[in-house]
């Protein structure tokens, strides 16, 4: 019966049924925002609701009869867990948060679909190399604040009048949000050579440690799939190894038995 449930759970039609039910809801969420449609549908989104929810309990019973003690081992299993089991307390005026938090429900297609789960997968891996990065990014960020403080800060204290404000109206300058226009040029009629100092850190955030992210996302999405490539090959190659034994083995058998003495 378990190998049933296993086979149930890991088949591709029932996958597939699942993320159908995730994107229903999602949308049911959605609709719930809307005084209109609840109005005149609300009880039957309500229901829809509680017809996914219920398809949710059920699908992690069939996982957890299937696998036991495994289920838990599986990062994904515990994720998907903590979601729907959120759900699950009562909306009281103290839980009440948990009502907007249902929308996590739809997080569910990142543990269900593959290709979401690589993404998932390479982000982690990238953590470590993200963190040195970081550590780059707000050690240039500290200096030029700093150094903003002191070139700029007596005639602007409103952007760089002491370090916190500089490196808000710093930040604002590495999203290009109204730099130019709003904070550089007003600098520039009072620091003409102002220039000198936002023209390189606006090259070195938005347009090199910026992109060292992308890069290092990348890397480590390419590195997760040549490895779980690898793992399928040594799965696939162990499988040939046991059936090629497997073949072997009757061979002996056919021989022993075909021989003028037996």
């Amino acid at each position: 019966m378990r190998e049933g449930a296993k086979r149930l759970v890991s088949s591709s039609w029932f996958e597939n049924f699942i993320i159908t039910v995730i994107v229903i809801n999602a949308i049911g969420l959605g609709m719930e925002t809307s005084p209109a449609i609840m109005s005149r549908y609300g009880d039957v989104v309500s229901m829809l609701d509680r017809i996914a929810l219920g398809i949710f309990v059920v699908e992690l019973a069939l996982k957890m009869f299937a696998y036991r003690f495994a289920f838990f081992k599986n990062g994904w299993n515990v994720f998907d867990l903590a979601i729907v089991g959120a759900a699950l307390f009562p909306a009281s005026a103290e839980l009440s948060v948990l009502r907007a938090l249902r929308i996590l429900r739809a997080l569910r297609l990142v543990s269900v679909v593959p290709s979401m789960r690589k993404v998932i997968a390479g982000l982690f891996r990238a953590i470590p190399s993200i963190g040195t990065v970081i550590v780059m990014l707000l050690l240039l960020f500290y200096i030029s604040s700093v150094m903003a403080t002191k070139l700029f800060g007596e005639a602007f204290p409103d952007w760089f009048g002491d370090i916190g404000l500089s490196l808000y109206s710093l930040f604002q300058i590495m999203t290009l949000e109204s730099w130019s226009m709003g904070i550089v040029r007003p600098v520039m009629e009072v620091y003409p050579y102002a220039w000198v100092f936002f023209v390189p850190f606006i090259l070195l955030t938005s347009f090199i440690v910026l992109n060292l992210f992308i890069g290092v996302i990348v890397n480590a999405m390419s590195e997760a799939t040549d490895e779980e490539a690898h793992t399928e090959r040594e799965m696939i190659l162990g499988e040939l190894r046991g059936l090629k034994d497997e073949i072997a083995g009757m061979r002996r058998d056919l021989d022993r038995g075909l021989s003028p003495g037996s």
